[in-house]
């Protein structure tokens, strides 16, 4: 795919295969396209009135671009946690946790049980059981990101990308929220941005490096592989000199 805001192409034809249970890192310096990427995995990309974009997305070999695939569908596929955690402040924690499917219109039978196992599966039951009704807002950042993981969750997505989700947080809500993303990739496939190359290292099974190679140009990946392989014995000298803080 390729990709562009107005006449500024971000994107130089990515191609990157993203396998089904697995963490794939995508990891650059800052403006190399990486959350323009992300956001076009779940086509939040086409809310810009002035972005475009060519190729395709294949979830299932459908492209979630074709013309019989609706967005809320896709979104419902492929869920999103971003940089912040950003809670509904007049909604209760669980009213949160299934604000998703009620804005999709999806109806729960059983709700509790629902908010239960998706506070489970994102850490967090244990420390808001006995505070369900209360303000989602009144967590701790750490707290409110695993919120957001839950209410990505509630929808039963097959994907989940992640926008640098521990970038605002403490080294301790940090190791939480990579405990969950390691058990949480039994059954989701998941996506994360992140510039903490330890991260990388610690959560993914594959990184993909992005890159600019001069200003105002758009960015591409240098290289994708085995993260492993990536930190260890990488093919390009670029990659080398990245995750070892060379550059960027």
């Amino acid at each position: 795919m390729s990709a562009w805001f107005g006449s500024n192409k971000v994107l130089e034809r990515i191609t990157l295969t993203m396998e089904p249970g697995r963490v794939t890192a995508l990891i650059g310096p800052s403006g190399c396209g990486k959350s323009t990427f992300l956001r076009i995995l779940n086509r939040m990309h086409e809310l810009i009135p002035s972005a475009a974009l060519s190729g395709s997305v294949e979830l299932d070999n459908v492209n979630i671009y074709g013309p019989s695939v609706r967005v809320t569908d896709t979104r419902l596929r492929i869920g999103m946690v971003f940089q912040r955690p950003n809670p509904f402040p007049s909604m209760t924690i669980a009213q949160y946790v299934l604000s998703g499917l009620r804005l999709s219109g999806t109806k729960v039978r059983n709700p509790d049980a629902l908010v239960k196992d998706c506070l489970e599966r994102a850490g967090l039951w244990k420390e808001t059981r006995n505070r369900l009704n209360e303000a989602g807002a009144a967590l701790s950042g750490g707290q409110q990101q695993r919120l957001c993981i839950a209410r990505a969750l509630a929808v039963r997505p097959k994907v989940l990308l992640m926008d640098e989700p521990c970038s605002a947080l403490d080294p301790i809500s940090t190791s939480v929220i990579e405990e969950t993303i390691r058990e949480l990739c039994q059954e989701l496939t998941i996506v994360i941005v992140t510039h903490n190359m330890q991260q990388a290292q610690r959560v993914s099974d594959t990184c993909a490096l992005f890159l600019v190679d001069s200003e105002g140009a758009a960015g591409h990946i240098v290289e994708a592989g085995p993260t492993q392989q990536m930190f260890d014995s990488p093919r390009d000298p670029r990659t080398a000199d990245y995750v070892h803080g060379r550059f960027g």
